[in-house]
């Protein structure tokens, strides 16, 4: 009943505007565009979003917003001119629509060619199905049309569209009809400027990845049929030119280089005056879920004379966990959202205390410091950037995802998280338990994968130190804290006890690192070690442990965000747990050494046990050293295999 009523309101639109001159309802429509561009601020920021990726870095900001008030204007107007025009005899619709260049049609046809006319919303598109038919009445002539939603409407326009003999092809029933009418010889008009969805092509437009519809390559490829273009253009109110363009693919084309081609053409309609066309649509849609586009059917084509990097950037801020460990543990998850789309932009936003680790990871592009304070402070450090596309959220904390939500980023990504979900408008679900435990890595990369990206490995792609050691003694790290709390710390007496005992055994020197909380710790060792111990604990900013841990040849550890950082510099560990299990948080990658005995109560990941701290004390220190040793033979045997200009330099 309601889609009847609309039809109803839709006929005495129609009915009005046909006894009124044309050049009367442009004016009207040029007002009532204006009251739209007034009254619709989620179109106003629509056009603006769309105007901005396709000129930002032509026009002002004032040239934009006066566009986009033009675009709702031509908008109008064109629309409320094209109810009249629609049922016009041909003859008196000549008279308001010249042709140009209609010669380059006629060319084709005559030499017994059918044609793929590609058609776009720029002035009175409409009238296309009108007006081909009459300067080519001896070909047939059709076009696929996809049924509107008021089936009495779509019925009406149907109707008008096909009165000079244009033949309609529904989309839903297949495309065999348009290519019967092709291999006849006819003409085929396409519309091909709008967001194709999950079935287009991602290929620049306006030097922004945009699915394209490549049917226009694909029905040409298949019928022989040349490939041209036309648009009616707005020349002067209540007036328009319909242009022909000469044929723009070459035998030989491949679908996707036609396609490209198809969008350069039509970006060269729009320049023309960009107020004309269809700024309204979501062109530059981002899809859902697959914002990344690894596993898009037709995939991603960038042609050969243009570089990614010159590509408009798809921003993407990943907010990174707020612990040095889970930061690393995240890391072959940011690589495979990178690596996820050719134009992505990949800014890392972290803690400031821990934001200097992501510059160790070369595919990110920008690290964004955030210092400690309040929620806003926040936002307006990510206020200060160029806007962002899409938001991923690695934290599940509800501040994280008021961070995003505040600074405006229009997609926010994240597991459902505490109490934030209405924050999200794009959640990633967890994966069921099942079977043996998973390392936390999984997680992360499950997030990479249901949001587009490549299946990617698990492992840390290391940044391997080359170790000078210019004869002196090797250095093995130390590291005997945890942040975390005391639970996952290993007897500091029996740290010491296997440095001394590495130390008597072979000539190395012990580095030893860790936080201010960890200095009491740290000088009980030193004072056991004594000359084969350097104590940098609470020393050195994280740069700086970086650097530094990059000289040693291993680093002995509990569970901590040192024990990570190690693996993503390339540092082999022997790790002591306890409290915590390795299997969900331990070191990745190959060549790591976990010590760890299974006792009734763990893991309790507490952090501080309640009772008798069985879990350490059950690994001794024998074990360590012998674990130490086999580092230490691996180390030396990997040295005496490689050339020594590179190794002892």
């Amino acid at each position: 009943m309601l889609d009847f009523c609309i039809y109803l309101l839709y006929r005495a639109g129609t009915a009005i505007a046909s006894t009124l001159p044309v050049r009367a309802l442009f004016a009207i429509g040029n007002f009532l565009g204006f009251c739209a561009w007034a009254l619709l601020p989620r179109y106003r920021r629509l056009a603006r979003r769309n105007l901005e990726i396709a000129f930002a870095d032509e026009k002002s900001p004032r040239e934009l917003r006066r566009i986009a008030r033009r675009n709702f204007q031509c908008l109008s107007a064109n629309l409320l001119s094209s109810l009249k025009m629609i049922s016009m005899p041909l003859e008196k619709l000549t008279h308001y629509v010249e042709a140009e260049n209609l010669d380059a049609l006629h060319t084709e046809l005559q030499a017994g060619r059918p044609v793929v006319l590609l058609l776009n919303h720029i002035g009175t598109w409409e009238l296309a199905a009108q007006l081909v038919p009459h300067y080519a009445p001896y070909r047939r002539i059709g076009s696929p049309y996809q049924r509107l939603a008021n089936r009495y409407i779509d019925r009406d326009v149907s109707r008008r569209r096909a009165r000079t003999g244009s033949e309609l092809f529904d989309r839903s029933e297949g495309f065999q009809k348009a290519i019967e009418l092709l291999r006849s010889g006819g003409v085929l008009g396409i519309f091909a400027d709008q967001h194709a969805g999950d079935h287009g092509l991602w290929t620049p437009f306006f030097g922004r990845l945009a699915s394209t519809s490549a049917l226009p390559g694909l029905l040409a490829k298949r019928t022989g049929a040349t490939v041209m273009a036309a648009a009616i253009h707005t020349e002067r109110p209540a007036r328009w030119r319909m242009v022909f363009t000469p044929r723009l693919d070459s035998p030989g084309d491949s679908v996707n280089a036609i396609t490209v081609k198809a969008n350069a053409i039509i970006e060269q309609q729009i320049r023309r005056a960009p107020e004309d066309w269809l700024w309204v649509h979501n062109r530059f849609k981002t899809p859902r879920p697959n914002f990344l586009l690894t596993h898009y059917k037709r995939g991603v084509y960038v042609p050969p004379e243009i570089s990614a990097k010159n590509l408009k950037p798809f921003r993407i801020l990943v907010r990174a966990p707020n612990w040095l460990g889970d930061s690393v543990i995240t890391v072959p998850a940011v690589r495979a959202i990178k690596a996820g789309r050719p134009d992505a932009h990949l800014t890392i936003a972290a803690p400031e205390k821990i934001a200097s680790v992501w510059k160790l990871v070369p595919d990110i592009d920008e690290v964004l410091s955030l210092k400690p304070g309040s929620l806003f402070s926040v936002v307006q450090t990510i206020r200060r950037e160029k806007p962002f596309d899409v938001a991923i959220l690695f934290p599940n904390s509800l501040r994280a995802a008021l961070e995003v939500w505040f600074a405006g980023i229009p997609r926010r990504v994240g597991f459902r998280g505490h109490h934030r979900r209405w924050l999200l408008n794009q959640i990633v679900t967890e994966e069921p338990v099942r079977g043996p435990i998973q390392h936390q890595v999984y997680r992360y990369l499950r997030m990479a994968r249901e949001l587009g990206g490549p299946d990617a490995a698990p492992e840390i792609r290391k940044f391997l130190p080359r170790i000078k050691t210019n004869g002196a003694p090797a250095k093995l790290g130390l590291c005997p804290g945890a942040e975390y709390g005391p639970a996952k710390r290993w007897l500091p007496e029996r740290f010491a006890q296997v440095a001394l005992k590495i130390a008597e055994e072979r000539p190395i020197q012990w580095i030893l690192f860790g936080t201010a909380a960890d200095l009491e710790r740290g000088a009980a060792i030193e004072s056991t070690l004594g000359a084969h111990c350097l104590n940098r604990i609470g020393q050195t900013t994280l740069d700086q442990l970086a650097a530094e841990l990059g000289e040693c040849a291993l680093l002995l550890t509990n569970d901590t965000g040192t024990m990570h950082l190690a693996t993503l510099i390339g540092v082999p560990v022997v790790a002591v747990f306890g409290s915590t299990e390795p299997r969900l948080t331990g070191p990745l990658g190959l060549g790591h050494d976990i010590l760890r005995h299974q006792v009734e109560c763990s893991p309790c990941f507490l952090r501080e046990c309640p009772i008798d701290f069985r879990c350490m004390k059950a690994v001794s220190v024998e074990e360590v050293v012998a674990a130490v040793s086999a580092q230490l033979d691996r180390w030396q045997t990997s040295r005496a295999h490689s050339n020594p200009a590179t190794s002892e330099n």
